[in-house]
């Protein structure tokens, strides 16, 4: 996330949270993805772009180890105020901040959505770095063509097809496992990934 998008963020953080930092706010959908997701992952969960922490306390709720990061200040500070059952901290899609092969899960919701096409593949590789083998990440993400621009609230955003973002997690190791799209009236289409990060074979002997 640019510096643009991260002061953006911080100007409308407050209205942002008070509009969307409840999982009420969350299609069902949405929610019984990343719920099956998450509790089928034994290990530590980054949501990565977690914003004001609604995603990180109802998976810490259902029993998950999970953290909450974002670059924006002022959201990790109203996530440790509205979920003080859940770690979080600041930091960028493009250093996470943990260690090579550190992590089981990743959730990145919508948190990819402003970078623009030539910066993508540098948030899904610090994914990929961090995950271990057969680690997975979901994804959210707005459906239409691929880098196309378009006016969102808050600051400049992309679609991304799943086609493409299908192309490009694989480009960095990461072989999409599950896909859903979603159109609703009046509604910007929406599109969600789940990819698993290649490597070792499942059952193969390790030293």
């Amino acid at each position: 996330m640019g510096e643009a998008v991260r002061v953006a963020y911080e100007a409308k953080a407050d209205e942002y949270a008070e509009r969307f930092g409840t999982m009420a706010a969350v299609h069902q959908s949405d929610r019984d993805l990343v719920a099956g997701w998450a509790q089928g992952i034994s290990g530590h969960i980054i949501d990565a772009g977690c914003g004001p922490g609604h995603w990180t306390g109802f998976l810490k709720d259902l029993g998950c180890d999970i953290e909450g990061v974002d670059l924006v200040a002022r959201f990790i500070d109203a996530a440790r105020t509205s979920f003080p059952q859940a770690m979080f901290r600041t930091a960028s899609l493009d250093n996470l901040g943990s260690r090579d092969g550190q992590l089981a899960g990743i959730l990145a919701w919508y948190s990819v959505i402003h970078l623009p096409p030539g910066e993508l593949h540098v948030a899904l590789a610090e994914f990929a770095r961090c995950l271990r083998p057969g680690g997975t990440v979901v994804l959210g993400f707005f459906d239409g063509p691929a880098g196309e621009a378009f006016p969102h609230a808050v600051a400049p955003a992309h679609t991304w097809s799943v086609a493409a973002m299908r192309s490009d997690l694989a480009a960095e190791g990461l072989e999409v496992t599950e896909a859903h799209v979603r159109s609703e009236p009046g509604c910007r289409p929406h599109a969600a990934v789940v990819a698993r990060k290649l490597g070792v074979r499942e059952g193969a002997e390790t030293f």
